[in-house]
């Protein structure tokens, strides 16, 4: 899925590197655990969370992910911001709730990853 679909819809802003809306991305993780995300995701994800420190922005970069979602009206500080820039990370921000986004998302064919069993 493109970011920019992303983007339209959860009625998001695009808060920096707008350059990347034609991105793809091909998984989804909602967590506001960078344990878990660090744990969990793989492939091209976009993050939904409502955390807002330099670590989510650090995790992102760890995981080469494309984008955050921050959800719950969430705004990322100006150090967040300018971390994301460096790293060309598309910030999004939506007034949805995480459960929402995310139902949002999974309902239009963005899925999550998968967690193997044993």
């Amino acid at each position: 899925m493109k970011i920019s679909t992303i983007r339209e819809l959860l009625d998001a802003q695009v808060i920096c590197c707008e350059d990347g809306l034609a991105r793809h991305v091909y998984s989804a993780c909602g967590s506001d655990m960078m344990s878990d995300v660090l744990a969990y995701v793989k492939d091209q994800a976009v993050l939904l969370t409502g955390l807002v420190n330099s670590q989510v922005i650090r995790t992102a970069e760890m995981m080469d992910m494309n984008c955050i979602v921050f959800v719950r009206s969430k705004m990322p500080t100006p150090e967040m911001t300018e971390l994301a820039k460096e790293s060309g990370i598309v910030l999004l921000a939506t007034k949805k709730r995480m459960y929402e986004a995310c139902g949002i998302l999974y309902s239009n064919g963005l899925v999550g990853n998968r967690v193997k069993n044993g």
